[in-house]
């Protein structure tokens, strides 16, 4: 569901960059513009070389609208089209015989004074030190810039961006009292808010009005606050909140986000009864809301495959409610797509669920989980070369490379040992050539790895 969430951000943002002229068209094929999810209680999110971006559950858990979580990722989108991390090596590079002569030139004071070559060669190093410091954050301001024009390209609020720098602000209040701004690799976060202030007020908007309060947003960031491995006695905490002295008074945001980080917590806790009784009680609180509900049908479909239940799964999430991409790329309707899957191959109707998945997994061939609930709806039906192979597309998928080929292998074995139609012929035929390019592939990381020892 988080996943399925964040993507939609993050489509509505590449749409926003290549509208905007952010994202040439040589940058959008070559990269892969790919976010990750972390399952880590960090505040943070990140980009890295090729077009991939990680983001941890911890920042998702403090978000209260889709505007903030939009303005963290502009921003990261905006290091990679702006190339800031290329920028930054050549940096480095240009500096590296800037410090290699500030070395040599505190070793020939050394040699008269070992305390002013000392104080040379160190001094050398901060003041380069120093300028990458600068460098880095000019850098961030630029992505700030640019990010802010992509989420109003995206028709996303910029009150995204103040709203999410104040949760970022007061995240760090614990071991950052905001001296030293020179020696920091980010501004300010105070000065970013001003800035962004600053320039909503050019626009005519008034930093200080409060967006009304997205419910969707704030049942997913509570999905991602308990997914986040909080510990035992924090899930605790969390389950009992709905039967404190008051709750029934607090604002509907407030109790729609307590009660679904209570139905989980009791998931978490294989207290599914009670999980059942408080997605109840949500569904409730949130029945006019149609993206919060979703989520809590969701949610539902979810404990009733754990209770072995498929047949409620089908209730829930009928043929039909299943959303569908814009692109027809992305991951919109991916929750519904899965559990459908799972409660169609448990109910006996194996063949509906392959017939469901095998053109996604076809769209979107790194789906692991797609791939993995395939192999089962193959292997219901006594396909198991399918399955097999299927079983070796979703471990590639999640790049484990020896898993695959030891999937690729059995399914080799297996179409050697039981001959079939024409169909699996061409089936064994794809199988040989995933294996090959697969061995291909694990040799070369290990010669990869074997050079890093």
């Amino acid at each position: 569901m988080i996943g399925e969430y964040v993507d939609g951000i993050w489509q509505s943002l590449l749409a926003g960059a290549r509208a905007r002229g952010e994202l040439p068209p040589e940058l959008d094929e070559r990269y892969a513009w790919e976010v990750l999810l972390g399952r880590d209680r960090t505040i943070n999110a990140f980009a890295l070389p090729g077009g991939y971006f990680g983001l941890y559950l911890g920042l998702v858990g403090v978000v209260t609208t889709r505007d903030e979580l939009a303005s963290v990722l502009a921003h990261e989108m905006s290091h990679i089209t702006q190339r800031h991390i290329a920028r930054m090596l050549s940096q480095q590079s240009r500096q590296t015989p800037l410090l290699m002569a500030a070395m040599i030139a505190g070793m020939i004071a050394a040699s008269k004074n070992p305390q002013a070559g000392a104080a040379v060669a160190v001094g050398g190093q901060a003041a380069l030190i120093q300028q990458q410091l600068n460098y880095s954050r000019d850098m961030e301001r630029e992505a700030d810039r640019i990010g802010y024009g992509v989420l109003e390209e995206a028709g996303f609020s910029p009150r995204g961006f103040t709203g999410m720098f104040s949760k970022l602000q007061n995240a760090s209040r614990l071991t950052d009292n905001g001296d030293w701004p020179y020696l920091r690799s980010h501004p300010l976060t105070t000065q970013r808010i001003a800035d962004m202030q600053q320039r909503q007020r050019s626009e005519g908007l008034n930093p200080a009005t409060q967006p009304p309060p997205d419910l969707e947003a704030l049942l997913i960031a509570a999905r991602a606050r308990v997914l986040s491995r909080p510990g035992v006695d924090v899930l605790r905490s969390w389950a009992a909140e709905p039967a404190e002295a008051g709750f029934a008074a607090q604002p509907l945001p407030r109790r729609a986000s307590v009660l679904y980080a209570a139905a989980l917590a009791h998931v978490q806790l294989r207290d599914l009864t009670r999980a059942q009784a408080l997605a109840t009680q949500l569904a409730q609180v949130v029945a006019n809301d149609a993206r919060a509900a979703r989520q809590v049908r969701l949610l539902q479909a979810e404990m009733a495959l754990q209770l072995q239940q498929p047949a409620r799964v089908l209730t829930l999430l009928p043929p039909g409610s299943q959303p569908t991409a814009k692109d027809g790329k992305g991951q919109a309707g991916r929750p519904e797509l899965l559990l459908r899957a799972e409660a169609l191959t448990q109910t006996g109707q194996a063949g509906e669920a392959a017939s469901m998945l095998q053109p996604w997994v076809s769209d979107r061939p790194r789906d692991a989980g797609a791939w993995q609930e395939l192999a089962a709806a193959y292997g219901a039906q006594g396909q198991m070369l399918r399955s097999l192979r299927a079983e070796g597309e979703a471990r590639l998928a999640h790049r484990e490379l020896a898993g695959a080929v030891d999937r690729f292998r059995a399914a080799q074995d297996y179409s050697r040992k039981n001959p079939g139609t024409t169909a699996d012929l061409i089936e064994a035929s794809i199988i040989d050539t995933r294996l090959r390019e697969t061995q291909a592939a694990l040799e070369q990381q290990r010669k990869d790895e074997a050079k890093l020892r």
